[in-house]
């Protein structure tokens, strides 16, 4: 667990120096990722020539909300949707932030995963010549983590569940240098204790590092910096807009950070999404379901329990009926023909990750709730594109209309799942319900993981979240010192 920013050994320090510098690295400050305007010019110059899905050192600074649409340019305001009645059903516009936009892996984890190792690296808390970055995850983030260490000169290891979609495996079957770099645990999206139990066995080599993006505190950081910033961002670019909620599967929690930033900054609202099928913040509860990358049967370390407002559930039933009807060629035309949808929208409808579909319903929930009227915007993310789950939709096909998808069959999933959205399996927390919550991630980080109970305890006070924020100028500084050496060559 890294909180803040103690150096340890200067020896590793060195050699992390030599090892960038004979890359030719230079690492982006969080500030620079948070506002890419502050990226040298040179920088800025060279990167429309770099395959944006290439393993190359410039790709570090692509690691924001900023990319154009070919993802070799910066634009001024960050990649988003706008989703309105048409699609919603509610008068408060739905902001989406486009995860698919970030270079490697076409997903924001990307940036959790530089947030992770990045400090450990310049702190010399991580020697990249000799220890190895393991990266449990659900899919994105270790792919994510598997690119950033790939670039670092590091070896990455991938570790995920093996009834994940199959694209997350044939991605990393590309970019590890070793098929045992890829460990495969039991289970499907609700089995995390079976990856932490895998970290477990494989820490027992010390030179093996776990980045465990459900307790680094880099993940929670780098998201309230940069994911915070970009959501504002999005919605200031429409004039008349207020920020009235951040909505966000909790996963790892490193999103929800954002949804810190917002309150700070608007007011605005946290709204922590799960599984219906496995309702652990709702009811302690636990399942299995098929939104992959959301993580669940637990609450992470880096969760800011006691400031979210409200948690909503929604079910796998509907981002998988919604996933079909987007992408099946029958699903488009009846939103063009028969609810008269641009094909532009269409088309990013189409784009929208398992989870992007489950943050969209959980924000159409909220503003639903909330009876937010049409100035006050709803902020969600799309952590990755439907590019990661083709393999799914002709198992979602077959459950879904045996005997065929045709315009009946869409106008079912349309009405079932966007137009049908109600206001159940949601709370709005009050003090007890977090306390609630907030204690049930005791038996994982204390009794199982073994994180001392004065540490599990400080998270119930915001004076230790505000605290933990002034490492970001801290490890912004240390990320300048550290370029400086590799440039010059010394160690």
């Amino acid at each position: 667990m890294s909180s803040a920013f103690l150096p340890t050994d200067s020896v590793a320090l060195d050699r992390a120096v030599r090892r960038l510098a004979e890359s030719r690295v230079q690492l982006p400050q969080l500030a620079q990722l948070a506002n890419p305007a502050l990226i040298p010019t040179d920088i800025l110059a060279a990167l429309p020539d770099v395959d944006p899905d290439a393993p190359h050192p410039l790709n570090l600074w692509r690691v924001h909300w900023y990319n154009d649409p070919s993802r070799r340019g910066i634009q001024s305001v960050p990649a988003h949707l706008v989703l309105g009645p048409e699609v919603t059903g509610v008068a408060a516009p739905i902001v989406v932030l486009l995860g698919a936009r970030f270079p490697m892996i076409a997903a924001h984890k990307v940036l959790a995963a530089y947030g992770c190792l990045v400090p450990r690296l310049v702190s010399g808390e991580f020697d990249p010549t000799r220890q190895r970055a393991l990266w449990p995850s659900t899919g994105n983030y270790c792919r994510g983590g598997v690119a950033i260490s790939r670039i670092l000169g590091c070896r990455g290891v991938a570790i995920l569940p093996a009834g994940m979609s199959a694209e997350r495996f044939n991605w990393l079957a590309r970019w590890v240098t070793d098929d045992s770099d890829i460990v495969r645990t039991p289970g499907t999206e609700s089995n995390v204790k079976e990856i932490y139990d895998k970290c477990n066995e494989l820490r027992r080599d010390p030179q093996n590092v776990i980045l465990n993006q459900f307790a680094e505190y880099g993940n929670y950081l780098v998201h309230y910096l940069c994911t915070g910033r970009a959501a504002e961002q999005a919605a200031r670019s429409h004039p008349g807009l207020t920020v009235a909620a951040f909505v966000s599967a909790t996963g790892s929690a490193g999103t929800l950070a954002a949804g810190d930033y917002l309150k700070e900054q608007h007011g605005a609202r946290i709204v922590a999404v799960e599984a219906a099928e496995c309702p652990t913040l709702l009811a302690n509860g636990f399942g299995e379901h098929n939104i992959q990358g959301i993580g669940d049967k637990h609450i992470p370390l880096i969760h800011n329990v006691m400031n979210t407002d409200l948690v909503v559930a929604v079910s796998d039933r509907s981002s998988d009926g919604l996933h079909l009807l987007f992408n099946h060629p029958q699903g488009q035309r009846y939103l063009i023909d028969r609810r008269h949808f641009s094909p532009e929208l269409v088309a990013s409808l189409a784009g929208l990750g398992l989870s992007g579909i489950c943050n969209v319903l959980a924000a159409i929930k909220t503003a639903r709730y909330l009876r937010l009227g049409a100035g006050e915007a709803v902020v969600t993310v799309a952590t990755d594109s439907s590019a990661m789950y083709g393999s799914e939709l002709e198992k979602i096909e077959r459950r879904e209309a045996p005997a065929g998808f045709d315009a009946i069959a869409a106008a079912e999933l349309f009405g079932q799942h966007l137009l049908g959205v109600r206001t159940d399996l949601m709370m709005e927390l009050t003090r007890h319900d977090r306390d609630r919550i907030f204690n049930l991630g005791y038996f994982t980080w204390v009794e199982q993981q073994g994180i001392p109970l004065h540490d599990f305890e400080a998270r119930r006070r915001q004076s230790f979240w505000r605290d933990l924020r002034s490492s970001l100028s801290t490890w912004d500084a240390a990320i300048a010192a550290m370029n400086l050496r590799t440039t010059e060559g010394t160690a």
